[in-house]
């Protein structure tokens, strides 16, 4: 994992809002969450969200697909296992 990748990983991650936002969709499984399901689910004003599910998609921590009408958003947890691998094991 390039340095740059590491960076936007954990700075993606550095906030309690996006960590919340990571939790619920890695516990949501590989079906994922749509946007407004997130936001009732975490109690997160819908734009919030949305700012903040952009960071987390940029990092490449989150996924997003379309799905009819809607965005669904999925954790990546393949990214944040090989961060957590890489500083283990530096």
């Amino acid at each position: 994992m390039e340095p740059t990748l590491q960076i936007d990983t954990l700075a993606a991650l550095a906030n309690e809002t996006r960590l919340s936002v990571y939790r619920a969709l890695k516990a949501a499984g590989p079906n994922g969450l749509a946007a407004g399901a997130l936001a009732s689910e975490l109690s997160i004003a819908p734009n919030s969200l949305s700012n903040h599910l952009g960071i987390l998609t940029r990092a490449g921590v989150v996924a997003r697909r379309r799905h009819g009408r809607s965005i669904i958003y999925s954790a990546n947890p393949d990214r944040v296992r090989a961060l957590a691998k890489l500083l283990v094991d530096s």
